[in-house]
């Protein structure tokens, strides 16, 4: 398994922000309600939580005083998570800036309502996909110093 790349988490946001143009612009957007803070703050959330893991995990994996040396299947189950959390932040991320991209554009006052949850959750959204990047670097075993001997080696070969 390979780091997460950033061109597909581009492609993913990018299908997304289409899809949720042609979804908003094809229904008529009077009749739908007001766009829920809820995905928001658990968007948001999430990002605190995996920066928090990000933080405590590095430490862990670099042993540094005072704290328990890390579980490896529990670093195993956080880069799952962080490559989970990548994509779907990603994809959320696309929804509210093609949503927020709209909105703008509507000039009526449901869609002026609607502007400061969509942009907050685009924000949200990109906090959440930085904070799985993170963590997922964050879990990365440290290079010792025999590690790079041995590629010294290698390339003087």
């Amino acid at each position: 398994m390979g780091p997460t790349r950033f061109s597909t988490l581009a492609v993913a946001g990018l299908a997304a922000a289409a899809l949720a143009w042609l979804l908003i612009s094809g229904f008529y957007y009077s009749g739908m309600p007001r766009l829920p803070w809820l995905p928001v703050v658990t968007l948001g959330g999430l990002a605190v939580l995996e920066a928090y893991a990000a933080v405590n995990t590095r430490g862990r994996i670099e042993r540094k005083p005072g704290r328990e040396p890390v579980n490896p299947l529990l670093v195993a189950r956080f880069v799952v998570l962080a490559k989970a959390s990548a994509l779907a932040g990603a994809i959320f991320l696309g929804l509210y800036a093609g949503l927020t991209g709209w909105l703008f554009v509507e000039p009526t006052n449901a869609a002026i309502q609607d502007r400061p949850a969509a942009g907050a959750g685009a924000l949200a959204s990109l906090a959440l996909v930085a904070a799985a990047l993170w963590l997922e670097r964050s879990c990365r075993v440290p290079e010792s110093d025999d590690d790079a001997d041995d590629r010294q080696d290698r390339s003087g070969r």
